[in-house]
């Protein structure tokens, strides 16, 4: 499997860079230098897909965080660029599974994993985690497998 995220994240990046977008290449270039910096700390070279899509869940994590704290203090502004800067993560992550779709994965993963209890709720996320990836928010999937289980 090749790396056609980098790939189109370059191909961003001079688009945005011909069309003068300066805000759009300033998170191209942040989503390019997180995944430098975790190819640097963990001595590797991002080679799929599937390796990129942890960092920018983190980053898309980190802005929704950011967000939040920036409405509750009353800067409507910084929250606009925060909400700026996650849609363009997110034109770089899969498609988002709907809700329905969630609560059907749900049943399969708690189905094949035999859980039923919360101690089991680590068997269902761990299922469930890599088809996932990217495609939904963890931490709403983990309270949905809560809601489940408990």
């Amino acid at each position: 499997m090749s790396c056609e995220l980098k790939a189109t994240l370059s191909a961003a990046m001079k688009e945005a860079m011909k069309a003068k977008q300066k805000e759009r290449l300033l998170v191209i270039r942040t989503i390019q230098a997180a995944i430098k910096q975790v190819e640097i700390d963990n001595q590797i070279t991002i080679e799929e897909d599937a390796e990129i899509l942890p960092i920018l869940d983190k980053m898309l994590k980190q802005r929704r965080e950011s967000e939040k704290q920036y409405i509750e203090a009353g800067r409507p502004e910084l929250a606009e660029v925060e909400a700026f800067e996650m849609t363009v993560i997110q034109e770089f992550l899969p498609q988002a599974l709907t809700t329905d779709e969630i609560q059907q994965m749900i049943e399969v993963a708690v189905a094949e994993s035999g859980a039923a209890t919360m101690q089991e709720m680590g068997k269902v996320m761990a299922i469930l985690k890599p088809q996932m990836q990217g495609r939904a928010d963890m931490s709403e999937v983990s309270k949905l497998i809560k809601a489940k289980l408990g």
